[in-house]
């Protein structure tokens, strides 16, 4: 499951970032309300874990907007105001569930299953496919016309992001932050070799997609008979 958790705690996103991944999770992080928005509005996660009280823009403003724009991605609410009216104003807000800090990770982990159980969504979550590509996230393999390859774990990440994105052009600071992480400081020029690296691999098995340029913006990917 690819998860999105906007928290501005960075010792509890470290946590939950580790715990989640030996649950054979992706999860991406923001700090930040604004910036928090922007990759929910991308509309390629599976499931949002929203704290309430966010620098710039609290989680329910975000959580309001995106359900506005009409992304209904499930969320979890997390957050220290456990008062009954608050859990009410979080619900009524768009959210699916709610859970108060402090919380043991084995109830998150009920509360997404649960989730995952009334969406039926979450079945075969770790096996993609576009047009004539499947990618298994768990071992890494790229399958095509041609045949099959490994992919590295850097890679494996890039391609399940734009998987998950299809038809979708995919801005330059969004891709660095799911594939690098939010607060990563990384060169832009990595994302062009990396870029380069998953090109190869698609041609290597025979692919008909395409990553292309969109100049001054980022990359999309779609098939070369569009």
């Amino acid at each position: 499951m690819h998860i999105l958790l906007i928290e501005d705690d960075t010792s509890l996103c470290d946590t939950l970032r580790f715990q989640l991944e030996q649950e054979q999770h992706m999860v991406d992080i923001c700090h930040d309300g604004e910036d928090g928005l922007d990759l929910f509005l991308q509309d390629s996660y599976d499931l949002v874990l929203l704290d309430r009280m966010l620098p710039s823009m609290s989680g329910l403003s975000v959580l309001k907007s995106a359900r506005k724009a009409g992304v209904m991605t499930p969320v979890i609410v997390i957050t220290a105001l456990g008062e009954i009216y608050d859990r009410i104003e979080g619900l009524d807000s768009g959210a699916d569930d709610y859970i108060t800090k402090p919380f043991a990770f084995e109830e998150l982990m009920a509360r997404i299953r649960s989730l995952g159980r009334r969406s039926g969504k979450w079945e075969d979550d770790a096996l993609l496919s576009l047009q004539d590509i499947r990618y298994d996230c768990n071992l890494r393999q790229l399958t095509g016309p041609n045949g099959c390859i490994q992919l590295s774990g850097r890679e494996g990440r890039m391609l399940e992001v734009f998987l998950r994105s299809p038809d979708t052009v995919l801005r330059r600071l969004v891709l660095l932050g799911r594939v690098w992480g939010a607060d990563a400081e990384v060169e832009e020029s990595n994302l062009d070799t990396y870029i380069h690296y998953l090109r190869k691999r698609l041609r290597y098995v025979g692919s008909s997609l395409q990553l292309k340029t969109v100049r001054g913006v980022g990359y999309i990917m779609e098939s070369s008979h569009v």
